[in-house]
């Protein structure tokens, strides 16, 4: 049952709400001064209070009342008070609704009015206090989870982001291979990493490939290695990834971007742990944990001939999706944070503008913002204009997160930023060589 305290030095005025309270359902509490009332929010909690605003004979100036709230707040900021008052023009009630009491109400009060008030501030209490609740107990898990696993350095503040990571460490020791999902910049190279450190294969190697990076014709030989005359400008062998990952953890990010040929190698390897490297025959046998990653439809591709179905169950073994970066609001600031390091701190003006922004870039849009806000700073913060946070991202949250844009939306996104590559690819949360790829796919002209 919710709790009120009253504070008013008229016993009448305490009896009749204490008995409105009670045929509602609320334990009311009266306390006849302000010392009665202090001390018994001393003793134990309650909900809401109910003050008067003068407590002597005769006086009208509101002064006592203010002072009480003033007690009331230095001890109790979250707790809600309404002012009752006779004096239905006194303006220190009035600044101090302004201050932050929660309602000012006259006397003779309106019971349904009160009654009203009362039970919008009672709701509105619980609800904050399961929102503390719950951000402590998110905040015990993040606080477990730091000192059961090793995290790498990620921030990791957001219950979305949580989410993700938890289960990364859940499924690390497996050594079934796991895909990650989730737009460019966003962070899925560091979800690798965190499984890799948690994993059976902990101190083994972590080799990292980009498949979107390296050009279809060599792609084959980066993975697997090749010989000496392989192929034009092979002058000597080479070891490929998977070689260089044994006994450790393979990533290969962009995996969508593999070549038929490539994928149906790579099926291979999964299934049997054996290669060739290109120009030879003799087979080759590692043992590595595959993680892949992507920010394309799979599924898609795989309905337009692009993928393989059976590449992509396999991969496909557990599936970590992470979210985009304005989806996990609550990383932003840290993340921010983190990379300044211990620079210059953002104004509240800046950190506002942060948690405003859509970030089509994601963690390295957010990243490079800040690194450059950082150098470019003149004062003792780092302002709103210091970020140069650009307009065309912010349309690109409105217009909701891009995955995989079609020609429509890479001719509009370069049109909005004058041709320029690099601006355009992190509106649309793409490298610059993803960019190229998708553009070259379309038919539209490298300018």
């Amino acid at each position: 049952m919710p709790s009120i305290l009253i504070i008013d030095d008229n016993a009448s005025v305490g009896t009749a709400l204490e008995v409105l309270f009670s045929l509602h359902d609320i334990d009311a509490l009266h306390a006849s001064s302000p010392e009665a009332g202090l001390a018994l929010l001393a003793q134990q909690p309650v909900d809401l209070v109910i003050q008067d605003m003068n407590f002597t004979e005769d006086t009208t100036s509101g002064e006592e009342g203010e002072a009480l709230f003033q007690q009331i707040r230095a001890h109790h900021p979250d707790l809600p008070v309404i002012l009752l008052t006779a004096w239905t023009q006194l303006s220190s009630a009035v600044d101090l609704v302004k201050a932050g009491a929660a309602d000012y109400l006259a006397k003779p009060w309106d019971d349904r009015k009160l009654l009203t008030t009362v039970n919008n501030l009672l709701e509105l209490s619980e609800t904050r206090r399961e929102l503390d609740r719950r951000r402590d107990r998110e905040q015990r898990n993040r606080t477990a989870l730091e000192a059961r696993y090793d995290l790498r350095g990620a921030v990791v503040a957001d219950p979305a982001s949580e989410r993700v990571v938890s289960l990364a460490c859940q499924v690390a020791r497996s050594e079934l291979p796991v895909l990650i999902t989730g737009p460019n910049g966003a962070g899925k190279e560091k979800i690798a990493e965190i499984i890799q450190a948690n994993s059976l294969v902990a101190k083994g190697a972590f080799v990292a490939l980009n498949c979107g990076a390296i050009p279809a014709e060599l792609i084959e030989a980066e993975l697997f290695g090749s010989e000496a005359g392989a192929y034009t400008g092979a002058n000597k062998a080479r070891e490929g990834k998977f070689e260089a990952a044994d006994g450790g953890t393979l990533f290969l990010d962009e995996i969508g971007n593999l070549s038929l040929g490539g994928q149906m190698k790579l099926l291979r390897v999964l299934e049997t742990g054996r290669f060739e490297r290109l120009g030879s025959n003799r087979e080759r046998q590692v043992k590595v944990r595959v993680i892949s990653a992507t920010n394309a439809d799979l599924p898609a591709m795989i309905r337009d001939g692009q993928f393989r179905e059976d590449l992509y169950y396999r991969l496909n073994t557990i599936e970590l999706a992470l979210p985009p970066l304005a989806e996990r609001p609550g990383d932003i600031l840290p993340l921010a944070e983190r990379f300044l390091g211990d620079g210059k701190p953002l104004s509240s003006a800046a950190a506002s503008a942060l948690q405003r922004h859509g970030w089509p870039g994601n963690v390295r849009e957010l990243r490079n913002v800040i690194q450059r806000a950082a150098l470019l700073a003149q004062g003792a913060r780092i302002e709103v204009a210091d970020l140069n946070l650009p307009r065309a991202a912010s349309a690109a949250r409105a217009a909701g997160p891009v995955v995989d844009p079609d020609r429509g939306l890479i001719e509009s996104a370069l049109a909005r930023n004058h041709g320029i590559i690099a601006q355009t690819a992190a509106e649309l949360g793409l490298s610059r060589q993803a960019l190229y790829r998708r553009m070259d796919r379309y038919g539209i002209p490298r300018e």
